[in-house]
């Protein structure tokens, strides 16, 4: 299984915190997003890492040189990443090879997310949080019968179950051609300026994706400055807590 890391964006949200730097660079605990995200990857086996940079890539490019100079990380350039993060996808539609994690940078979690994921029953499959309800910009799920219908910040009229989307998607590699042909639709119509999930309403149709939900674990996506203050006084300490309470994840 392959994971493909989105951090081509600008993340102008975040700026004062960043000064420059992409999200994926930002510090917490003394450490960056970045570097976690390896790791919890790398403890489940999941490899290559493809990252598809854009904004600032050098100082991506530089980090990775210095922590991981012996990982197989791959790199895809988004040469429109001040666009929507369609382009972030589309950019990375050649590395879709294989089983894959599609995978948001900006997210400080728990590795034991990412490993309900990864060992999901579902051959593809979304993480929920059922615990959150949207009252302003979450990308929620709606669900019907254990099968995904959308994933949008827009909820459909009807539905049985939603939650907050975590930001990773598990596509299994016979599902990756109606997931292209879905977003390929709108990048043909010049869309670019959308995010990608809102482009997959074919996909959810054509296919049946599953989730797992997450409802009670740590988890925290980092858009703003209070983000990265809650990610380093409540869910970082929360992470290490439950690393300390719960058994070993094996390795997969």
């Amino acid at each position: 299984m392959k994971a493909i890391i989105f951090a081509a964006g600008v993340g102008r949200r975040l700026q004062a915190v960043t000064q420059g730097k992409p999200k994926c660079l930002v510090d917490i605990g003394g450490r960056t997003l970045l570097s976690r995200h390896v790791e919890s990857l790398t403890q489940f086996g999941v490899a290559p890492i493809v990252l598809v940079v854009g904004y600032a890539q050098e100082a991506i490019r530089d980090a990775v040189a210095l922590e991981f100079p012996a990982y197989d990380i791959r790199w895809v350039v988004n040469e429109q990443f001040v666009r929507g993060s369609i382009t972030s996808l589309w950019a990375a539609r050649h590395e879709m090879d294989d089983d894959v994690v599609l995978m948001d940078a900006d997210v400080l979690y728990t590795p034991e997310i990412l490993a309900r994921l990864v060992r999901s029953s579902e051959s593809s499959a979304l993480l929920m949080d059922e615990t959150v309800h949207q009252d302003s910009e979450e990308c929620m799920i709606a669900a019907q019968g254990r099968r995904v219908l959308s994933l949008s910040k827009t909820l459909p009229p009807r539905y049985d179950e939603a939650g907050e989307g975590v930001g990773f998607l598990k596509v299994q590699r016979r599902d990756i051609p109606p997931l292209l042909r879905s977003v390929q639709s709108f990048i043909e119509a010049d869309k670019l300026d959308m995010e990608y999930e809102d482009a997959l309403t074919t996909f959810f149709k054509d296919v049946s994706v599953g989730y797992e939900r997450i409802g009670g674990l740590p988890w925290i996506e980092i858009d703003f400055p209070e983000d990265v203050l809650k990610g380093t006084q409540q869910i970082l300490p929360a992470i290490e807590r439950l690393k300390h309470t719960t058994s070993a994840i094996p390795v997969i």
